[in-house]
C-alpha cells in the first residue's frame, strides 16, 4: 500500500523547490536547459570542445572570416565569453585571428583546416541531440514546441 503523505513528497520534488510553484513555467524552461546542454557538454567532450564553442564554429562554417563582434551578435552570448572562447580555440588551432586592414582594432577570424575538419563532427553531434531531444514528440508537437519556445523568448526579451 502506498503512502499518500509520500506521493505528494515525491510529487513535490519532481515540480522543484517550494518557490518554484510561483513560476513552474520558469523552473520547466531552466530544467530542460539544464538537461540539454548536460546532454550537449557530454557529446562536445568527445570533440574536445565546451558547450558554446560549437555555436562559434557553426557561424564560421557557414561564413568564414567574420569580425569577433559579429560572432558575438550571431550567438547571443556576452564579451568576454566569446573572447575566451575564441583563445581557447585558437590555442587549439581550430582558428586564427587577425587584425583587420581597415583598422586593426578589429579582429577577423578564420578556421583553420583543423577547425574546418569539424564541420561534419558537430553537424552529426547536433543530429543526434535532436534525435534525442525529439524522439517522443510528433512532427506538430515540434512545431508547437518551436514556436512556444520562441513566444517565451521573446516575452522574456521584451
Amino acid at each position: 500500500m502506498t503512502d499518500p503523505a509520500q506521493s505528494t513528497r515525491e510529487a513535490l520534488d519532481r515540480e522543484g523547490p517550494g518557490a518554484v510553484r510561483q513560476g513552474r513555467l520558469s523552473y520547466a524552461v531552466f530544467e530542460l536547459g539544464r538537461t540539454h546542454r548536460s546532454r550537449a557538454a557530454a557529446l562536445l567532450r568527445g570533440m574536445n570542445l565546451h558547450p558554446g564553442q560549437e555555436l562559434l564554429l557553426m557561424q564560421l562554417f557557414d561564413r568564414d572570416g567574420q569580425t569577433q563582434s559579429e560572432l558575438l551578435e550571431a550567438v547571443g552570448l556576452d564579451h568576454s565569453t566569446v573572447s575566451k572562447s575564441l583563445r581557447r580555440m585558437q590555442e587549439a588551432g581550430l582558428l586564427t585571428r587577425r587584425p583587420a586592414d581597415h583598422d586593426r582594432r578589429v579582429m577577423i577570424v578564420h578556421l583553420t583546416p583543423e577547425g574546418r575538419a569539424l564541420e561534419a563532427p558537430i553537424t552529426g553531434m547536433w543530429r543526434t541531440l535532436e534525435e534525442a531531444s525529439a524522439k517522443s514528440l510528433t512532427p506538430e508537437e515540434i512545431e508547437t514546441f518551436i514556436t512556444l519556445a520562441r513566444k517565451i523568448q521573446a516575452s522574456v526579451d521584451s
